[in-house]
Parts: structure tokens; sequence; C-alpha cells
């Protein structure tokens, strides 16, 4: 479900899901409107997918959540 193999494809992996993710995130936006526009993508199709996939991409340190806003983490 994380990484895509010969049964998931990248788009419905959690990581390609990610990508489309950090795709939006071209400034510092809030949950609710990154929810707004990502919704109607079916790739990501649900609140708890869309919640899973922000829970990895902070824990691999791609987003940081600064003052009710996520933002690209930069290195």
């Amino acid at each position: 479900m994380i990484l895509p193999d010969k049964h998931i494809s990248i788009g419905n992996s959690l990581l390609g899901v990610g990508s489309i993710i950090i795709g939006h995130l071209n400034k510092p936006r809030t949950v609710t409107s990154l929810w707004e526009d990502l919704s109607k993508i079916p790739e990501v199709a649900t609140f708890e997918r869309f919640i899973l996939v922000l829970d990895l991409l902070y824990m691999i340190g791609a987003i940081e959540l600064d003052e009710g806003l996520l933002h690209k983490r930069h290195q």
C-alpha cells in the first residue's frame, strides 16, 4: 500500500499520491484548502487516504506544519 508493487500501481500507492500532494504545495496551504483541491482526484479518493499520505510525508520529512499551514520542507 505504501510502495508500488505488481498489484498496486504507482498512482494508487501512498508514495504516488504523496507526489500528487507535493505537487500541489507550491505555497503554504491549510489542510482544508489542500483537501478541497485534491478531493476530486481519483487517486486520492478518500479523506482517510489523504491524511495517511500527509502523515507519511511528515514522517519522512517532506512536509512541515507551521502555524496551521502545510509547506514543503526546504533542505
